[in-house]
């Protein structure tokens, strides 16, 4: 049962056993016959988490199904009983088959599917659900564990104004939210075209260019090694944004102590992902002296720059390349999932090398740049962030009487 049941509730409410309420009818139907195998089809993966939508249904013949299956009518609640913290409901507006890992539920009269089906999206269901289904091998809510749960009920009425006011809400919520995902994205891109911005602009490709191993060195990397006799911390591609070095993404690791002691990273040097995924390889932050003692894998080419080229300079110019897809397109390895550029490359690479005044310069200028795209990108997860929790919020007020 719900925290607070049996508290007060306004007058009209109720509270109820879904098992009172509702029920499981639904005979189960071979696909193989023609009659059932050209009914549409639900699964788990028809339905959205927390939306009540359904997305790319087939017919049972289209998805080559031949296990079992439900009957369902218009107006039944189809629940997904697996792995209840998903939560996917939905109230079915025709007639079709589901797979056996729903619950084709039937409301009585006095209950609204469409309440229902919100209800079963609340919270405290939630939380209730994936409690009790945690106690099988697989996340699975039984039949007594659905119809145990208690629950708040208003009268047939109020049912229907509360969904009404639920449907548009969460239409309105559901609108912000792609608005401020579109946003965000957007805003992702700001690093990118800020750099784009400097390193094409009209000037610099008059800058004096030389390869990185005429302006730098590539310090040794060695390799993890789970039997190593040495305990480190390692720096992981989660260290490397555009936003510069962050430490919480060094992970323990083991070496050999005679690798460990060649591999200790240095404040100012260049990293980047030498091998990685097609969008991760590339990446490269400049370290900045934290975690002390951080060492580099053979995953990460450490750059040392000589003086005539500032390591925040290259940091920002190797930026450049990988945010717009320089590396990932000479990126190479057997695996698709999985690839590699090679030292040879990174110090083959041209790169331009302009008068120290003009690297502070540019330094200088996108170092504020950068920090205004960071401010607007976290106003924007903080913006999504307060607008996903408006779904919960909308949900507690209805199930209260407040709505």
């Amino acid at each position: 049962a719900p925290l607070g049941a049996g508290r007060p509730l306004p007058a009209g409410w109720r509270w109820v056993r879904l098992g009172d309420v509702c029920e499981i009818t639904a005979r189960q139907v071979d696909p193989r016959i023609p009659e059932f195998g050209k009914l549409p089809h639900v699964n788990g993966e028809n339905v959205e988490s927390g939306t009540c939508r359904l997305a790319g249904v087939k017919t049972a013949a289209e998805d080559g199904l031949i296990s079992g299956k439900y009957l369902f009518e218009p107006g039944d609640v189809l629940y997904s009983k697996l792995r209840p913290y998903l939560r996917k409901v939905v109230v079915a507006e025709f007639r079709g088959v589901c797979s056996a890992d729903m619950y084709p539920i039937r409301v009585k009269l006095d209950v609204d599917p469409r309440f229902l089906a919100w209800t079963l999206l609340s919270r405290d269901f939630t939380e209730y659900a994936d409690r009790e289904s945690r106690r099988a091998r697989m996340p699975k809510l039984n039949r007594d564990q659905l119809f145990s749960w208690t629950c708040s009920l208003p009268p047939i009425n109020e049912q229907r104004r509360i969904v009404a006011q639920l449907d548009e809400q969460m239409a309105a919520v559901e609108r912000a939210r792609a608005a401020a995902e579109a946003q965000l994205e957007a805003a992702t891109r700001l690093p990118a075209a800020c750099l784009q911005a400097q390193f094409d602009a009209a000037g610099t490709q008059a800058w004096p260019r030389r390869r990185v191993k005429e302006v730098a060195v590539l310090l040794p990397s060695k390799s993890i090694s789970t039997n190593g006799d040495f305990e480190v911390i390692a720096v992981t591609t989660a260290c490397l944004a555009e936003a510069g070095f962050l430490p919480a993404g060094a992970k323990p690791a083991r070496m050999w102590a005679q690798d460990a002691a060649q591999c200790v990273i240095s404040r100012g040097e260049v990293l980047v992902a030498r091998s990685n995924t097609p969008d991760l390889v590339g990446r490269v932050a400049m370290f900045d002296g934290e975690p002390r003692g951080a060492v580099a894998s053979d995953l990460t080419v450490r750059i040392q720059t000589r003086e005539d080229l500032m390591p925040e300079f290259l940091t920002r110019y190797l930026s450049f390349l990988y945010l717009t897809g320089y590396w990932k397109d000479r990126a190479g390895g057997a695996s698709g999932s999985m690839k590699k550029i090679t030292r040879g490359q990174i110090e083959s690479e041209r790169v331009p090398v302009p008068a120290i005044e003009i690297q502070q310069q540019v330094v200088a200028a996108l170092k504020d740049r950068m920090a205004e795209a960071g401010r607007i990108r976290k106003h924007l997860e903080d913006e999504l962030a307060a607008i996903n929790a408006l779904p919960a919020a909308l949900l507690r007020r209805a199930f209260s009487g407040a709505l």
